[in-house]
């Protein structure tokens, strides 16, 4: 199983993500620990962005290889990005998306706090929420709080274990 987890910097699908990997026992990709790892003066440009999806995509495909599951975490805010995805994981039986949201004066209040991984800042938001395309694919939609993590990750294993993925 693959699960692209994906929303705006701020919305909490990183938080939401690497939990959701633990309660799978699934492997966990996070595109701002890579980008930090890939590249040491990070800018966001799309070309930095399509340098890290690209590395995404061979590592998916390692874990598909060893029929690992995967929960990869990133903005994915390009329908095109997405596909890219999808059609890699076709030999794994295809993907589950998942999309994270949070109303935007929470988004800019954690935006506004020191994040280990990620620089994005409200800027970033706005630039990538300027540019977000929506999803078309099936998917799950959840709203992030600061208290309802439990409850995002129940609705998850219930859709990823009740919904025929793509």
């Amino acid at each position: 199983m693959i699960v692209l987890v994906m929303g705006l910097p701020g919305s909490g699908k990183s938080y939401f993500a690497e939990r959701l990997a633990r309660e799978l026992h699934a492997g966990y990709i996070n595109s701002d620990r890579l980008r930090k790892k890939m590249i040491s003066k990070r800018t966001y440009s799309e070309k930095e962005k399509e340098m890290v999806y690209d590395e995404m995509l061979v590592r998916m495909r390692d874990y598909i290889l060893k029929k690992r599951d995967l929960v990869l975490d990133a903005t994915f805010y390009r329908s095109r990005i997405r596909i890219k995805f999808r059609e890699a994981a076709r030999e794994a039986g295809g993907l589950f998306y998942i999309e994270v949201q949070a109303a935007e004066p929470l988004v800019k209040e954690r935006l506004s706090l020191a994040r280990t991984d990620s620089e994005a800042d409200f800027k970033i938001y706005k630039t990538i929420q300027a540019a977000w395309e929506p999803i078309q694919e099936q998917h799950l939609l959840l709203q992030s709080t600061n208290d309802n993590i439990e409850m995002m990750l129940k609705r998850a294993k219930e859709y990823l274990h009740t919904i025929p993925n793509d």
